[in-house]
């Protein structure tokens, strides 16, 4: 049997209410980020699921979609309602949409 497939939305059908998740590394999320996204690497993202609310509409992103669709997989699986953000932080950037950076650089996709 196969898993059921990974929901996701593109650019233009994120809510403006949406919170974004992003589950790259601390050196990708330094380079550039969406600004006031959750940072939570995959890897961390059991032990600091609490840090999320069930409530709120989460779309969840990474450089390309790959491990943010085993976030959203993971997180419909305990009992939330999440998006994966279709191209990640790649079509994001592509999009001319706003990021910010942590190093003082302008702020790039790693």
């Amino acid at each position: 049997m196969f898993p059921p497939p990974i929901p996701s939305v593109d650019p233009d059908g994120v809510s403006a209410d949406a919170v974004f998740l992003d589950v790259r590394e601390p050196d990708e999320w330094q380079a550039g980020h969406i600004e006031g996204a959750i940072h939570i690497p995959l890897a961390d993202l059991p032990a600091r699921v609490g840090e999320l609310s069930s409530d709120a509409d989460i779309v969840v992103v990474c450089r390309s979609g790959g491990r943010s669709g085993r976030a959203v997989g993971w997180l419909n699986q305990n009992g939330f309602d999440v998006l994966n953000f279709d191209g990640g932080m790649a079509a994001w950037a592509a999009s001319g949409r706003k990021m910010v950076s942590e190093t003082g650089e302008a702020p790039t996709v790693r």
